[in-house]
């Protein structure tokens, strides 16, 4: 009996996503994870540019529609349709396969000025960060693999539960605290949040953390009172450290695609966010939003998410984020 209680033990846990080992490379998991973003959008282009015999107007136009249906945004392919047209008219691009590298090299351009990981400051200390995004978007979960991805990095992290407004979202973080082994700073569900995360920032100085990651209410943009309480919280950590936060991280869904931008525009106005983590990108076709976040919002991308696993969250880089999206 007492083996086989130790062999199920042993299988929960290498069933659970968070703690199951890495089998393959990032790259690999996040062209797997960009599945159906590829089959919606690139595939659909690259398989239309490749096909075609003759390049001409008709051709460009019919990029633009594609590019319009995933979710890349007006902005966004306007600027790739107009580097496309110009090439085109200086000959640069003599066949189809010419065209979708250009692509290709423009859709990484639009990228790469947001491609700025997240520096923990070690002047610094605790380095605060605020995760806000609305309920779903996956803040919790997300803060728990930022934990992780910090410890690598030999760093000290304290979490704050301030999502007070849902007992559960207390004990999953709490939960990732077990996991990572952290601390975790929580009080009763329906406490004010500003305190808590008040109170984490002082134990975090008193045990010199390097990390604090406050977990706050999730909340529509359009909830201006509750956006004004992220405007309290900020106003409460600066009574202990005025420049804290020192990052405040919106965490975006990208399975919404065009509300994420409008969700990302409404935070950015009201509270100033300085970095995107987004989410869910293995579960949407809707995976070209992240280009039209990049051209209107100019923010840092500092992370997306390609799964469910503890490893499947990874610092954004351009040229791999586009290269497992035409990579079959």
């Amino acid at each position: 009996m007492l083996n086989l209680l130790k062999r199920k033990k042993q299988t929960d846990h290498e069933s659970d996503p968070a703690v199951a080992p890495e089998k393959s490379s990032f790259f690999s998991r996040l062209k797997t994870g960009l599945t159906k973003t590829r089959a919606h959008f690139t595939s659909g282009i690259a398989n239309l540019i490749l096909g075609r015999k003759t390049l001409d107007d008709d051709l460009i136009e019919t990029i633009e529609t594609q590019l319009l249906s995933a979710d890349v945004g007006v902005e966004a392919t306007q600027q790739l349709i107009k580097t496309l047209t110009q090439k085109l008219a200086r000959q640069e691009l003599t066949d189809p396969a010419a065209v979708l590298h250009a692509l290709k090299e423009e859709m990484t351009a639009i990228l790469r000025p947001c491609q700025i990981s997240l520096t923990i400051l070690s002047d610094k200390t605790p380095f605060v960060i605020l995760v806000v995004g609305i309920n779903g978007s996956g803040k919790t979960t997300t803060i728990g693999k930022i934990a992780n991805h910090l410890i690598h990095q030999e760093k000290k992290v304290l979490l704050a539960a301030g999502d007070t407004f849902r007992a559960a979202a207390i004990e999953q973080l709490q939960i990732w605290g077990e996991r990572n082994h952290v601390p975790v700073i929580a009080q009763q569900p329906g406490a004010d949040t500003a305190a808590v995360i008040y109170d984490a920032l002082e134990s975090a100085k008193n045990r010199k953390m390097d990390v604090l990651l406050a977990d706050t209410a999730g909340r529509l943009h359009t909830q201006t009172h509750l956006m004004d309480e992220l405007k309290k919280v900020k106003r409460v950590l600066a009574k202990l450290d005025p420049t804290a936060p020192h990052e405040i991280l919106l965490i975006l869904d990208a399975s919404i695609g065009q509300n994420a931008l409008n969700q990302a525009l409404r935070f950015h106005e009201s509270i100033g966010i300085s970095g995107i983590a987004i989410t869910k990108l293995d579960g949407t076709a809707k995976g070209g939003i992240i280009f039209a976040i990049a051209k209107q919002l100019k923010v840092p991308i500092r992370f997306i998410g390609v799964g469910e696993g503890i490893n499947d969250l990874r610092p954004f880089v351009a040229e791999d984020f586009v290269e497992a999206l035409f990579e079959s």
